[in-house]
């Protein structure tokens, strides 16, 4: 993982448990995790997504909130050929705190 904290290092968690990951970086992390662990995760996501519109993701090291908005892109891709694999994306669009300007 790249340490994705501002060069003056002035982001970090409420509870200062890592560096926040901020608008204007790039982050990705991939896990391999059981069953199990993995479907824990995507109810945890889906209430998240159900109940609210901003999303916390965190581990020990470092914490993403992100605001989303709507629409929520839904992409199922099944390869049956050969090892046979599903693979399920959501993707979720920022949502902005703008406001049109007024019209005079």
């Amino acid at each position: 993982m790249t340490d994705e904290s501002p060069p003056d290092g002035s982001a970090s968690s409420a509870a200062d448990d890592g560096p926040t990951v901020i608008s204007g970086r790039n982050f990705e992390q991939e896990y391999r995790l059981d069953v199990s662990e993995a479907g824990e995760f995507l109810i945890a996501l889906g209430e998240q997504l159900r109940d609210g519109d901003d999303l916390r993701l965190a581990t020990d090291e470092w914490e993403l909130p992100f605001a989303f908005g709507e629409p929520v892109e839904l992409e199922i891709d099944f390869e049956g050929v050969g090892e046979p694999e599903l693979e399920i994306e959501v993707t979720l669009p920022g949502r902005t705190d703008q406001t049109a300007p007024d019209v005079r």
